[in-house]
């Protein structure tokens, strides 16, 4: 029983808060982005969705998990080269698997964010995947549920890759990681219903959130280019917006009640 109890020792039991606490963090954006696409579908679709989409989340990162060595060697350089008028003549950059998932991945997100921005702003009551007067078909319904599976899927692999890179780098015990993402992901789940109706109450949350994934696309997108930038100030930014209109909110609400 030695590896037992190396694996309830002191040491794991605070890397597994603190990995808990990071990875619901690192999946807010996730969360985000899956609530904003499900807010298009029928509402009697929305729960089912979004519980898939977290599930297919923790499913893909235990995976990732037990291939540590395959997701270490996305970190390995391919290639070298260099952006021109922004690096200097004997700069290098690498590119490595992890910098092209990157890449694309913000690519993906930005566009994501940007085509979800211009539906709220000019889409009409004739959108197929809008919850507008008059149910669409059953074909179409499938249709938007199985779209948006997929690309639920696309960024999860993105998400995924990030952070399960970032536990790697923090928790040497499988298990520990293994059990804070089944936790964290578990803690989203059941909290996606209630973020999801908040996000429909208010439209201003919703477009702050859209913005929120255009900042996130063009953060990935930095760093697939080999550009750190750190999260702290990307999430505090984050934060003080949202404290900012959810002051807003409750202003106008008792603005509404005088």
């Amino acid at each position: 029983m030695p590896e037992l109890a190396s694996i309830l020792s002191a040491e794991n039991a605070v890397a597994l808060v603190t990995l808990t606490a990071m990875e619901i963090v690192l999946g807010i954006d996730n969360l985000v982005f899956i609530t904003i696409l499900c807010g298009r579908l029928p509402e009697r679709d929305r729960p089912r969705v979004r519980t898939i989409g977290l599930t297919l989340a923790v499913v893909m990162r235990i995976v990732l998990l037990l291939s540590v060595s395959w997701i270490m060697g996305l970190t390995a350089a391919l290639t070298t080269y260099r952006v021109p008028f922004l690096d200097p003549p004997d700069a290098a950059r690498e590119l490595t698997g992890k910098s092209i998932i990157l890449l694309l991945g913000g690519l993906f997100l930005l566009f994501k964010a940007v085509k979800e921005i211009h539906h709220k702003m000019e889409a009409g009551p004739g959108d197929p995947l809008s919850p507008a007067p008059g149910a669409p078909t059953r074909t179409a319904a499938a249709a938007g549920v199985g779209s948006m599976i997929v690309q639920i899927i696309l960024l999860d692999l993105v998400f995924s890759i990030d952070s399960v890179i970032t536990a790697v780098g923090m928790v040497k015990s499988i298990p520990v990681m293994i059990t804070a993402v089944i936790i964290s992901i578990s803690v989203m789940i059941a909290f996606a219903g209630s973020l999801g109706r908040f996000v429909d109450r208010h439209p201003a949350i919703k477009m702050l959130a859209l913005s929120f994934l255009v900042l996130i696309g063009v953060m990935l997108f930095a760093e697939g280019l080999g550009q750190h930038v750190p999260k702290g100030y990307i999430y505090f930014a984050m934060a003080f917006a949202l404290g900012v209109e959810v002051l807003n909110i409750r202003a106008g609400s008792r603005a509404g009640k005088a």
